[in-house]
């Protein structure tokens, strides 16, 4: 069954949406169709709060757009998931979070998972994820390799160097069965890793189309009973009246 699906890079960064794009569309089932966007209004990399609540509205306008065109399902492409139940509300199809789907993904093949992301300050919220989600207990360990985001856009930086480092030492350290990649401007560097350490490196762009082609396939959407169901119809004003 064909089937596309909307991959949603928050940030402005069209060399990582890019990134993101490849990965999806490796991970892609023959026959289903990637629509890999960005916003063109935000912030170009997201590393903070400040960042997610700015990314959430350019996450909504693109779910609006897919929404529209009828996709079949829709992927928040940072490790933040922003925005992820407000996109819910207003789309039919399914919608992941790409820490959501690694996080979930994980679990099934690991008893305990640890997780790399980019900066420091950015700990605390996949802290705060994985409470959310139900996986703290799973999880046994966190770790940055402390550059922003758009290092990672250089492919032979130190970026990439210091998320291979980091995953060697979780998999020394930290009693760990697998390994989640905290950020989609890591997404092409899991198979590489999963290999190289013998372990399951996990992406979460790679996991979250595997996720919306099974519900697809399923014919699974979201659940419009309970606080999930449409925005209740008020007026927006000003620069959110396009968001109807």
């Amino acid at each position: 069954m064909a089937c596309v699906i909307q991959v949603i890079n928050p940030n402005t960064s069209q060399a990582m949406t890019d990134t993101i794009a490849g990965a999806a569309r490796r991970a892609a089932a023959p026959g289903t169709e990637i629509a890999a966007v960005c916003p063109s209004q935000g912030v170009p990399s997201i590393e903070g709060h400040f960042d997610e609540a700015v990314a959430t509205l350019g996450v909504l306008e693109q779910v609006r757009l897919g929404k529209a065109q009828g996709v079949d399902g829709h992927i928040i492409a940072c490790f933040g998931d922003p925005g992820l139940l407000a996109a819910r509300e207003l789309a039919r199809a399914p919608v992941v979070g790409i820490a959501e789907a690694a996080m979930h993904m994980a679990t099934l093949v690991a008893t305990r998972f640890s997780i790399i992301t980019t900066l420091p300050r950015t700990l605390v919220i996949a802290r705060h994820l994985l409470q959310r989600y139900g996986f703290e207990h799973h999880c046994a360990a966190l770790h940055a390799i402390d550059l922003p985001v758009q290092a990672l856009e250089d492919p032979h930086g130190m970026a990439q160097h210091k998320v291979r480092e980091q995953c060697i030492q979780a998999r020394r350290q930290d009693g760990c069965g697998a390994i989640v990649l905290g950020c989609g401007g890591m997404a092409d560097l899991a198979q590489t890793l999963t290999r190289e350490l013998d372990m399951p490196v996990i992406d979460g762009v790679s996991a979250a189309v595997k996720m919306v082609e099974a519900l697809a396939g399923l014919g699974l959407s979201t659940s419009k009973h309970g606080d999930l169901d449409y925005p209740l119809d008020k007026p927006l004003t000003g620069a959110f009246s396009h968001l109807r």
